[in-house]
């Protein structure tokens, strides 16, 4: 299993709303990030909007791939698009910048 953690920047004056929108992550959301694969995510947020991402995969880059094939994710994906900074063609999941794990306690 992949252990992976990544970075994305919220715009500060979008927090609020951010977090009122993964307070009620839709079903269909929540269904096709599990069928993809997609265990033990969490997002954590700073106050200044650095967003740090967590989750663990068989493998990340085909659960990335595999999430592309689900139509909730392009509405999502769009509909969150605007509480990003620095997004360079795509979306969010296009736009993730992952962290090298250099130290594991299990």
């Amino acid at each position: 299993m992949e252990r992976v953690c990544f970075l994305l920047k919220v715009r500060k004056e979008r927090i609020a709303e951010y977090k009122q929108r993964h307070a009620e992550v839709w079903p269909e959301m929540l269904h096709a990030l599990a069928d993809a694969g997609w265990h033990n995510y969490s997002l954590f947020l700073r106050n200044d909007g650095l967003l740090v991402g967590y989750c663990e995969v068989a493998n990340f880059a085909k659960a990335l791939e595999d999430m592309k094939h689900y139509p909730v994710n392009e509405k999502w994906q769009e509909w969150m698009a605007p509480f990003f900074e620095g997004l360079e063609g795509g979306g969010a999941d296009d736009n993730m910048i992952r962290l090298e794990e250099v130290f594991h306690l299990a």
